[in-house]
């Protein structure tokens, strides 16, 4: 309880809420200003507040919006029912309602105090064990009627730890107790002392809340003095009467008006009028209004007094420069004909220069010079290509369905069409190689690669267009109209210079003593002011269209054409590469079929290989029965068991030689049915070509368990089978897997997917090897052979001897390529952990494989820790499934766990680890933050060519064969 409980004390309430036949929520009257204070304070707070985010706490106020009359109350969480919808309790009434996060709202300090209504119940009563469902609402609408919006005395008894106040309840002379116990809706207890009371273990009040939610109590009628008391209502069933009958037919939902929530007098004498306070808060709103248009009239005053003074300090500032300007002026008239003649000098011989040297505007010379190239000697599709194209196409068809037929006698005939087929293909091929032997293709495509370097050199990178023949024609339009606007300005330009110098020619005779000829300053002078403006005017004209860059239209003209001729040397360069590429598949076709036309492959080694596994393994399993028996005799001779065993080693790295060849022989058979013979699997079922070529070169069916030399790993083996065995002078790990029909394929699948990502780059993958998976054929198990690396994984190293801050960032590097091999391959690990990361020479990392028989949902439903980090992404524990993006969390607690080894981690609320605690590099901060905080635009590929993993110049690069040599011992883990 949030305040103390004095015993035999009677205290005057009003109900407000019934949640069963003995329990119900009531409001002190003495409460009463309390109430109007709370909905005051939260109508004026809670509209402009935020909503609240994040977790909530269950112990914390809140205010909610009712969803009945919209009003706001205060509110505490009982239970968070999903990321949206919240379930809370209405402390000051008592009532339950699920709200929204967008209803929730936080309230300041000064509201967080304790609630008005209290949990009250009946003393010396309890319900009755078995009550059904019906009966439990008829008791909660009989003591709704005798309690609810009522003034009752109640005399406390004792109380709950939880709060909850036991009491007698009386309404005038009516004891409430007993009227419930009379009707049968509770029956009499044995009484207890107070502190049996206080430990009585309660009923779970998570469903009786859940089940007043469902069944909410009915309101008691309409009133005509309403009180502060009224709780927010629920929409409530039932009417008010006490009758049975009626109340076994409540169902119609009905809703108090809402003026059932205005605070009245409930003749309280209460010396607060609703109608005043609101007559005070309005003159206080109007007040603070005014003081508002006060405050903005005063700083539009402040602001105009200092425009005010801006505008005086400009004009005196414009004064100045006009005076200063008209000084210039008076000086400059004194030189202005000299200098207006020299700046014309100066431009004429600029303009000379341009013209000397031809440093015009080319107005897309280039383009048209392109252009033209282009169209003159543009390359054709042979003739030959089109049916080479249709035969091809019907070569492929054809082996198609030979791949995809499961009979052999229908195989056959379509093995003989395809043969047909074939033939004819290697005509056609014939004819097309002969007229590509007389193509210019490789000169004709250099000359394409140079023109297109030249123009990207002038015009940058093309952007993609539409190929249209309106942009050529418009751009031939554009150059036509540039080049007769040259011509006309410079002939202006020509012309004006010419009526300049003719001028001069004239003016000579004015200014010369020594002619008697007598000339007026009308005909000497004459309009040469007209003259040099129109000389200046061509002049500049010719200079600016000669150095102005284009506009935005002429760019736009010039680099749509540029788009269009590099759109048809792309084209082209397509073309021609199509021609080169369909040549050298000619050219191998006509290679390699010439010897498999009309024949069949000969599959007879691989069963020459298979017949001497198979006496090898005899003899091998022979050797083993007879070293013990030898071994189990009593009399047995040490040196004949060593000669056993040295037998044992040879004839078991004898099978595995040849279990080699036979994946050599699978390899090649497999070449040849990819590119000419789909038919061999069905020809030749008993070699097991086709589940070797599922299984991506990984299944063997020549390997078993009992051939093996293997010593079990019990202190690995507690999740499956693991043994330790040597095969040619490694050491591997044998992992069993427990499989039915069913799993069988999928382990198969996602070990092929695995082996095939691996295969791509090898020991530049960054990936954990398989060696091979087998099948036992005494038991239903799957074994998958890897190398077996003892002490190499993160945990053992660290738990050893840590690896320095360099030593992790290799590592990680490695781990990095890893994770980018297996989501190139769309392949989510799932499983990354500190016990499947290995460090070989404490250099190289790589990724270790992951448990075949678990899809990835249930490879990332573990929650792995590295310390006191969980290694599951935050929206793994939302429930999303696994991405790229989980894996890469993964690698960042792992890379945060090896930065700062055994300092200690702090996280926030969501459990996500705080970096900015931690003083590291830079780069690798960085990169920390993208991978936990921002994962879903980051990829393994960055993250392996981040900044942190570069190596300092004048550092090469480690041998990637000497990194990853490592020479494995056999020691226990």
């Amino acid at each position: 309880m949030d305040e103390e409980v004095h015993y035999s004390k009677v205290e005057d309430v009003v109900g407000s809420h019934v949640e069963d036949a003995v329990t119900f929520w009531a409001q002190s009257i003495s409460r009463n200003n309390d109430i109007m204070k709370i909905g005051c304070s939260l109508s004026e707070v809670c509209p402009h507040a935020s909503s609240v985010f994040g977790n909530l706490d269950p112990k914390k106020i809140y205010g909610g919006l009712f969803s009945e009359d919209k009003c706001w109350y205060r509110c505490k969480v009982l239970k968070i029912i999903s990321d949206e919808k919240c379930l809370v309790r209405y402390i000051d009434y008592g009532n339950t309602e699920v709200l929204s996060r967008s209803d929730i709202a936080e309230i300041p300090l000064d509201l967080q105090f304790s609630s008005v209504a209290k949990k009250y119940r009946l003393w010396g009563l309890q319900i009755p064990s078995g009550q059904e469902v019906t009966q439990f609402d008829q008791g909660r609408i009989f003591l709704g009627s005798l309690i609810f919006e009522k003034q009752i005395k109640m005399r406390i008894k004792a109380a709950y730890q939880d709060g909850t106040v036991i009491a007698q309840a009386a309404y005038g002379s009516v004891d409430i107790g007993e009227e419930v116990a009379k009707k049968g809706f509770a029956e009499k207890c044995k009484l207890t002392s107070s502190t049996d009371i206080c430990e009585e273990k309660k009923s779970d009040p998570g469903q009786l809340v859940l089940r007043n939610l469902k069944s909410p109590i009915p309101l008691w009628g309409h009133r005509s003095n309403q009180s502060p008391f009224i709780r927010p209502k629920n929409r409530l069933s039932g009417r008010p009467s006490v009758d049975l009958k009626s109340e076994n037919d409540a169902g119609n939902h009905v809703a108090l008006p809402k003026e059932n929530l205005a605070v009245g007098d409930f003749n309280l004498r209460s010396n607060v009028s609703l109608a005043k306070i609101k007559q005070d808060q309005k003159l206080i709103e109007e007040n603070e209004k005014l003081k508002t248009e006060k405050e903005v009239l005063l700083e539009r005053y402040k602001a105009l007094e200092l425009k005010v003074e801006q505008t005086v300090q400009e004009l005196q500032q414009e004064k100045a420069t006009t005076m200063d300007l008209t000084k210039h002026l008076e000086s400059t008239l004194k030189t202005c004909v000299g200098t207006r003649m020299k700046n014309l000098a100066a431009k004429v011989e600029i303009l000379k220069e341009i013209r000397c040297v031809n440093v015009n505007v080319r107005f897309g010379n280039d383009l048209s010079d392109a252009i033209q190239v282009l169209y003159e000697d543009c390359f054709t599709i042979p003739a030959s290509l089109n049916e080479l194209e249709i035969i091809w196409a019907e070569y492929c068809l054809a082996q198609e369905k030979i791949q995809t037929c499961q009979n052999v006698n229908e195989g056959n005939i379509l093995i003989a069409k395809r043969n047909e087929v074939q033939q004819k293909l290697y005509m056609a091929v014939e004819v097309f190689i002969l007229e590509v032997d007389e193509l210019p293709l490789n000169k004709r495509l250099k000359t394409l690669q140079d023109l297109s370097a030249s123009l990207e050199a002038v015009y940058g990178q093309a952007t993609e267009g539409t190929n249209s023949e309106e942009t050529l024609k418009k751009f031939y339009d554009w150059k036509c109209n540039k080049r007769e606007e040259l011509t006309s300005v410079r002939s202006e330009t020509e012309v004006s210079l010419q009526h300049l110098v003719t001028w001069f020619q004239s003016t000579l005779k004015a200014f010369d003593l020594s002619v008697e000829e007598s000339l007026t300053s009308e005909d000497t002078i004459g309009n040469i002011d007209e003259i040099l403006e129109k000389t200046e005017s061509g002049v500049c004209k010719e200079l600016e269209i000669s150095l102005t860059e284009q506009g935005d239209a002429d760019k736009e003209i010039t680099l749509n054409t540029y788009s269009q001729v590099v759109q048809k040397i792309r084209s082209e360069e397509r073309l021609i590469a199509t021609v080169q590429s369909k040549y050298k598949d000619s050219v191998e076709f006509k290679k390699q079929i010439i010897e498999c036309l009309n024949k069949s492959p000969n599959v007879d080694h691989l069963l020459s290989i298979k017949k001497t596994l198979k006496n090898l393994k005899a003899r091998l399993r022979w050797k083993l029965v007879e070293k013990n028996n030898l071994e189990e005799s009593d009399d047995h001779d040490g040196s004949e068991i060593e000669e056993i065993k040295q037998e044992i080693t040879q004839l078991r790295n004898s099978v595995f030689q040849e279990i080699y060849h036979e994946r050599e022989e699978y390899e090649k058979l497999k070449s040849l049915v990819q590119k000419w013979f789909p038919e061999l699997p069905l020809l030749h079922p008993e070699i097991g070509l086709l589940e070797y070529m599922n299984s991506g070169g990984l299944l063997t069916m020549s390997l078993e368990r009992d051939l093996l030399d293997a010593e079990p790993m019990k202190e690995l083996s507690r999740k499956r089978p693991l043994v330790c065995s040597e095969v040619n002078g490694q050491i591997i790990l044998l992992k069993g897997y427990s499989v039915d029909v069913d799993t069988e394929t999928r382990v198969i699948q996602r070990a092929a997917a695995y082996h095939r990502a691996w295969r791509e780059a090898k020991e530049e993958s960054g990936l954990l090897p398989l060696i091979f998976l087998f099948l036992c054929k005494s038991d239903p198990m799957a074994y998958l052979m890897v190398p077996y690396y003892p002490r190499a994984n993160l945990s053992a190293i660290q738990s050893s001897m840590p690896l320095t801050l360099e030593e992790a960032l290799k590592v990680m590097k490695g781990v990095a390529q890893g994770l980018h091999t297996l989501h190139k391959a769309d392949i989510i690990h799932g499983s990354l952990h500190q016990n499947n990361v290995f460090a070989l020479n404490r250099q190289h990392g790589i990724v270790g494989d992951f448990d075949f028989t678990k899809s990835v949902s249930q490879r990332a439903s573990v929650n792995m820790m590295v310390g006191d980090l969980s290694l599951l992404s935050p929206e793994l524990k939302m429930g999303k499934p696994a991405s790229p993006s989980s894996d890469l969390y993964a690698y960042g607690c792992l890379l945060l766990w090896l930065s700062v080894q055994n300092q200690e981690f702090e996280t926030n609320e969501d459990g996500i680890p705080k970096v900015d605690q931690f003083h590291l590099d830079d780069n690798v901060k960085s990169l920390l933050c993208s991978l936990i905080y921002c994962r879903s635009s980051v990829t393994a590929e960055q993250v392996f060519n981040a900044e942190c993993f570069l190596l300092p110049k004048g550092k090469s690069t480690p041998n990637s064969e000497k990194d990853t040599e490592y020479t494995p011992k056999k020691e226990e883990e």
